[in-house]
């Protein structure tokens, strides 16, 4: 996989806005990391296996991967569970905060 494929990939299946990527990371906007991890690696001046921002991508990459499937099974076993995230996701836009 090279960073073009990844980012064919999350054109397609983009990732949710929020992700905890491992304990002591936390992305609060998936988009804005994704875009700065393209930029970082595309201006490296080394061999792109050598960018950190190519690990960070490729470690989330991963990790989106593997959660449809985390996900997928838990809305089996709970499905109202993603019927009841937008009508507070709704309230919160109407009330403004």
């Amino acid at each position: 996989m090279n960073p073009e494929e990844i980012k064919r990939y999350f054109e397609h299946n983009p990732p949710p806005k929020e992700v905890r990527l491992t304990e002591w990371a936390n992305i609060t906007d998936t988009q804005v990391f994704l875009r700065s991890c393209y930029l970082t690696i595309r201006n490296f001046s080394g061999p792109v296996e050598r960018c950190p921002a190519w690990w960070h991508l490729r470690d989330f990459y991963l990790l989106m991967k593997k959660t449809p499937q985390l996900n997928s099974a838990a809305s089996q076993e709970n499905p109202s569970a993603e019927q009841a995230m937008p009508a507070e996701e709704n309230s919160i836009q109407e009330t403004g905060h």
